[in-house]
């Protein structure tokens, strides 16, 4: 068996495959595992579609009993590959709260923890701008051969 990660590792149809490709996974490719969708509005203003979790994002839990209640990130496990959210606790039978872990899927991004200037990266900002142009170049050559056609 071999003991690097491959990072070529395409994908499989196999669960096992798959399985194993998460669990051997690297902390630094297990965070990208950990992404989330983003809320309608911040897919606009990003043009991203989801984003890995962070500390001190705010979240809206979409399934399971603590739907629609919105949070704060407190904790995030990599190695378990969850997330846990600020109030959001259940009680032991000892009578002990212990924080309810959550898959990152079933979480929607409400607002970024934007400390971090890397977080989303000014390469993305810059194919936003060109894709915009991209787009109006578009529209003017379009605009110019229905004029040509009349």
């Amino acid at each position: 068996m071999k003991k690097e990660f491959s990072t070529s590792w395409v994908s499989s149809n196999q669960p096992r495959k798959q399985r194993k490709y998460v669990a051997n996974a690297p902390l630094h490719v297990k965070h990208k595992f950990l992404s989330a969708n983003l809320s309608k509005e911040l897919r606009k203003k990003h043009g991203k579609r989801n984003l890995p979790l962070r500390k001190g994002d705010d979240v809206l839990v979409m399934r399971g009993s603590s739907k629609k209640k919105k949070a704060k990130v407190l904790e995030i496990n990599l190695r378990k590959c969850f997330v846990y959210l600020e109030g959001i606790q259940r009680t032991k039978k000892d009578g002990a709260k212990v924080n309810v872990p959550f898959h990152p899927s079933t979480l929607q991004i409400q607002s970024l923890y934007m400390d971090d200037k890397k977080r989303i990266s000014p390469h993305s900002e810059k194919k936003e701008e060109s894709s915009k142009a991209a787009k109006e170049s578009k529209n003017t050559k379009e605009q110019k051969t229905k004029l040509e056609n009349k």
